[in-house]
């Protein structure tokens, strides 16, 4: 351990994995310091989170929050600096005085801000997997431009991250194939014919997750494996066909990897995101996260099924985005952040979801992005086109 505490920063501070972070932080005052949190708009959760935890920047993205946030930081008297706008979010991402950057910012809106932590060479907590669905080899250039460290937080890559040898030059020899386990959300046996009157509250009710609205819907239609698929692609460099998913639904093994002598080496643990993110904070060390160990006595069958593409059908659509032009798994992640919002705001149906991803994909043919303006103009031509097959389907 070092002598001085390390300072990180929480991009998404008020979401559950901002939320579990600062959880882990203070079991352990004497590791870490808190530089900055940040959130969209939520200034009243994040005003607690400032007076707990006295970092010196707080930001949000919306400036009427801000306003509000800077002054009851005024009246509490608090050394806090309240800082406002997006750009904000990349100026304490890349400052000098930061050691890690937990990026938990839902959706492509996180790009930017892991994209400035990785040219500065920050330890980069990746909890935000869109900025790699998004950003793919641009992202990666940067991480190894920058000399950036980069540690996944989502249960699954980092399952895969503490399964795979230390040495990643021996990854293309050794390992025959990544495994990425899935519970298989809230629909899993439910059959598909089904699934059109689904609401937004079954579909964010997760049978062993605790977790924000979008990503449980994207959990409800397999979409957050499918971006994981994508993820893990840019994340261990091996070729797509061999990324395989498979359904346990009880989200102990939260991930494996087969070598190629046939021995598989898998991460259980308590379905708890304090746990990868203790190992993202601490790494190469292991800390305390607070969660409840398995008690292994009374665990229970563990048990494993073959992903149905029928019932999941956007789960396919990560191998054919990685097939597609670059760019191509960007139009897939902003299609779906459309048809998720439309779902959630009841202007689209469950099982119009898929259809909206799929023919957005058919319809937006990227060219190869060369920078981030590049991406966010492609980001936003997909979800152009998102929207205008939300408002031809019917309700």
């Amino acid at each position: 351990m070092s002598a001085s505490p390390q300072s990180v920063a929480i991009l998404g501070a008020t979401g559950s994995i901002g939320q579990n972070t600062l959880d882990v932080i203070a079991r352990h005052p004497e590791r870490y310091r808190v530089f900055a949190l940040t959130a969209a708009r939520q200034d009243e959760v994040l005003f607690e989170q400032c007076r707990r935890f006295q970092p010196r920047f707080a930001v949000l993205v919306d400036a009427t929050a801000a306003a509000r946030l800077r002054q009851r930081v005024r009246e509490a008297g608090l050394a806090v600096e309240v800082l406002e706008g997006a750009q904000a979010l990349c100026e304490v991402s890349e400052a000098p005085e930061v050691d890690a950057v937990m990026a938990a910012i839902v959706g492509a809106a996180g790009l930017a801000p892991s994209l400035a932590a990785a040219r500065a060479g920050k330890k980069l907590l990746l909890a935000n997997k869109e900025a790699l669905v998004v950003g793919g080899d641009l992202f990666m250039q940067a991480v190894h431009t920058g000399g950036a460290t980069l540690l996944p937080i989502d249960s699954e890559h980092s399952a895969v991250f503490q399964s795979l040898p230390e040495d990643p030059a021996s990854w293309e020899r050794r390992v025959d194939k990544i495994v990425l386990t899935a519970s298989g959300g809230p629909f899993r046996t439910r059959d598909p014919a089904t699934l059109a009157g689904v609401t937004p509250e079954q579909a964010c009710a997760h049978p062993n997750w605790v977790m924000g609205r979008k990503i449980s819907v994207d959990s409800a239609t397999m979409m957050n494996k499918a971006l994981e698929v994508i993820e893990a692609r840019y994340l261990f460099g091996l070729a797509p066909e061999r990324i395989e998913v498979v359904i346990h639904p009880q989200s102990v093994v939260h991930s494996m990897v087969q070598y190629r002598d046939g021995s598989v080496v898998a991460q259980l643990g308590t379905p708890d995101m304090r746990v990868p993110i203790a190992y993202g904070l601490a790494w190469p060390e292991r800390i305390a996260s607070g969660a409840s160990p398995l008690e292994f006595a009374t665990l229970g069958a563990l048990t494993f099924e073959a992903a149905d593409d029928q019932r999941f059908p956007g789960l396919p659509l990560a191998w054919s985005a990685l097939r597609g032009p670059a760019g191509t798994t960007a139009v897939l992640n902003a299609a779906n952040e459309e048809a998720v919002a439309a779902f959630l705001d009841r202007r689209l149906r469950f099982d119009h979801i898929h259809a909206v991803n799929d023919a957005t994909l058919q319809r937006v043919s990227p060219s190869k992005p060369q920078s981030l303006d590049d991406l966010l103009a492609l980001d936003e031509e997909a979800r152009a086109c998102a929207r205008q097959q939300v408002a031809r389907l019917p309700i």
